[in-house]
């Protein structure tokens, strides 16, 4: 098992996990983060500190695609080890649907 970022954390790129992952295993992109599934070590410590509810386990329903999206651009995307201020906006954007098809972005920061 492991940790992944789903749709939720797009547009809005709250980094408070980032702070308590006591292995550093999360990526930046533009407009989300993701973890490296390879480096997560499960501890869980992250899920309870997303505001919006974007980190799940990758054992919940229809987390395989956001698996794959996971681990893709954790090999791209920066690494980040430090929280940041969120995206201009984020909260207009925390129940949101769709955001994927809408708003994700392959870009880095």
């Amino acid at each position: 098992m492991t940790y992944i970022v789903n749709d939720k954390c797009i547009k809005c790129k709250f980094t408070d996990c980032v702070d308590v992952c006591p292995v550093d295993c999360f990526y930046e992109g533009e407009n989300m983060l993701v973890i490296n599934p390879d480096e997560c070590i499960d501890c869980g410590v992250c899920e309870p500190e997303c505001p919006v509810d974007a980190i799940v386990s990758d054992t919940e329903d229809g987390a395989k695609d956001w698996l794959e999206l996971n681990d893709k651009y954790s090999r791209e995307w920066p690494n980040i080890t430090e929280s940041k201020e969120s995206l201009a906006n984020a909260n207009e954007h925390e129940n949101e649907s769709d955001k994927f098809k809408k708003y994700f972005s392959e870009n880095i920061k």
